[in-house]
């Protein structure tokens, strides 16, 4: 069983930055694949970002892609996301995942674990 805790969710201007947190239990949680989603009201959980496990390989939504980066500290077991210029359109509650055996996190069927979310708002 694996254990996600995310943080640094906040309210934050438009053209704000912001790092999002996520970190993991156990002691393979370096050799997951890790990725991070976010889900609006109304809306279905929306792929963000991941990073593969062995090459750490990042893939982004084409939505976020050049202005999200996703990164792992696995002497910490932390996963973060950081967020450059956000738009009123990131605003979601923004969740953790991990694969313990996929190559990647890019859609919700691939992820074995959830954290339990962080809300993210941007307002103008």
């Amino acid at each position: 069983q694996v254990q996600l805790v995310e943080s640094g969710g906040r309210l934050v201007q438009a053209g704000d930055s912001l790092r999002l947190s996520c970190v993991g239990s156990g002691r393979f949680f370096s050799n997951y694949a890790v990725g991070w989603f976010r889900q609006a009201p109304g809306s279905e959980r929306e792929f963000v970002a991941t990073m593969t496990r062995g090459t750490g390989t990042a893939y982004y939504a084409d939505s976020v892609k050049g202005r999200f980066t996703i990164s792992r500290d696995n002497v910490k077991n932390a996963v973060y996301l950081q967020m450059f210029s956000l738009k009123p359109e990131d605003t979601a509650a923004y969740y953790c995942a991990v694969s313990e055996w996929g190559t990647s996190v890019s859609n919700v069927h691939e992820a074995d674990y959830w954290g339990q979310g962080t809300q993210v708002t941007v307002y103008w």
